[in-house]
């Protein structure tokens, strides 16, 4: 049997959604099949078994003490069990409790129970967890709490503001998809919408919807929740890899190569001892803290502003996240999504800018479609430009490019741009 056969059947059994890419290709490699006839046991009660089981095709039958009882026997269809379905322990000390028979001619893929740990990766993205592992990709982990439902957190040590960050929904949300679709098929195309603001000192829920499994293409939605609201909903495409038509007419930018450019926290540091700013602006942002992002940012046209008087509706950047992440090219896909929106929205506002200013940036929609492979842990160039706003929205747009010049990324998002109304002076009492 082909052994990408067996790794797109193994990535649609429910129950494996926490495993890592390289895990689905581990385990390929390592099952055996195994035939049954109608009527045969496939394990009898008492039995340890000889490892996991997957039923890759036919039906069989779970009889045991349970489902033999009056409760039970109107529908047994219950325990029925068919293509993508498992059972087993895993261990050699471990015994069925109930007798599973094939109902017609059955096969199974059988786990060995010594491999039976390939089970149980410390990551969605990595069977291996070290002390190299990127910050963004623990921003990215996700537990699995049932088949197709996944809970997100914001770890301490990633960026924080007022509302969970936007780019952490929406690529956490897109992990999510990514773990119910066969890695053989890679998102090329994201639409999402923000309806609540997140708290980010809680929990997210991920619930994800099955839409569609074709041969080439998949599609998935996902609902984030928070206390039993849906605060943001994504749909996704997926597709497996082919050879098709290529061209490229867009061609990148000639800017400065990112090693000759400073870095995001080295630009602040000087902007806080340079005289031609406002001593005052300095010594704020002196007093702030600062805010580490887990990706290395460089600014190709790093300028000497404030945020208080116009500025250009355009940005160039290269990026990369910090250290080395995992092989699985959806967790890179992931890592574009959530730097996606970091400063999409604010070039839309850099025009409007004047002193005294306090704005509103609120994203309402966020749309991105990955044209070529890459990875996120190699250079990346951002050329973002906010072309218009108006009626309090602001519109922005984006591509990305590899160090050749070839589009990888293009990104559209608008949000709410607004200049906060004065709260209202507090009365004062004359007693």
């Amino acid at each position: 049997m082909d052994i990408e056969q067996v790794i797109e059947f193994l990535a649609h059994v429910p129950l494996l959604q926490r495993l890592p890419g390289s895990s689905f290709a581990e385990i390929a490699k390592i099952v055996q099949f195994k035939h049954y006839n109608r009527g045969e046991f496939i394990v009898r009660v008492g039995d340890a078994g000889d490892g996991i089981y997957f039923i890759w095709e036919g039906v069989a039958e779970v009889q045991g003490s349970i489902n033999d009882s009056e409760e039970f026997h109107e529908d047994r269809s219950e325990f029925q069990l068919k293509r993508h379905d498992c059972f087993g322990h895993g261990t050699d000390t471990s015994y069925h409790q109930a007798a599973v028979v094939a109902l017609d001619k059955v096969t199974c893929l059988v786990l060995p129970n010594e491999y039976s740990a390939l089970l149980e990766p410390l990551s969605i993205w990595s069977a291996t967890e070290t002390e190299e592992n990127s910050m963004i990709e623990r921003i990215l982990q996700l537990d699995p709490v049932e088949i197709n439902l996944f809970r997100g957190f914001t770890p301490p040590d990633a960026p924080q503001y007022a509302k969970c960050y936007g780019g952490q929904i929406i690529a956490q949300a897109l992990a999510a998809a990514a773990k119910t679709v066969d890695h053989f098929k890679l998102v090329h195309s994201l639409h999402s919408y923000f309806l609540l603001g997140g708290d980010q000192n809680m929990p997210i829920l991920y619930q994800v919807r099955r839409l569609r499994d074709g041969n080439s293409f998949a599609t998935r939605s996902v609902d984030a929740t928070q206390n039993g609201k849906v605060i943001f909903t994504l749909t996704a495409s997926f597709q497996k890899e082919e050879n098709g038509f290529e061209h490229q007419d867009i061609r990148m930018p000639n800017v400065p190569a990112p090693e000759t450019l400073l870095r995001k926290e080295e630009l602040r540091d000087r902007q806080l001892f340079d005289p031609r700013l406002p001593k005052n602006y300095r010594n704020k942002a002196a007093g702030r803290k600062y805010m580490n992002m887990p990706v290395d940012m460089r600014f190709c046209e790093p300028h000497t502003y404030t945020h208080q008087i116009k500025n250009p509706s355009s940005t160039m950047f290269w990026f990369k996240a910090w250290g080395k992440l995992s092989d699985d090219p959806a967790l890179h896909r992931c890592v574009v999504t959530y730097i996606s929106d970091y400063i999409s929205l604010t070039v839309s506002l850099n025009p409007h800018r004047k002193r005294g200013l306090k704005p509103i940036l609120l994203s309402l929609d966020h749309s991105v479609w990955f044209h070529r492979p890459f990875r996120a842990d190699d250079w990346i160039l951002a050329v973002i430009d906010g072309p218009s706003a108006s009626g309090g929205r602001g519109f922005s747009q984006g591509r990305m490019f590899n160090r050749k010049g070839e589009l990888i990324v293009t990104l559209i998002q608008e949000g709410v741009i607004r200049a906060a109304k004065p709260r209202p002076p507090v009365a004062k009492s004359n007693l």
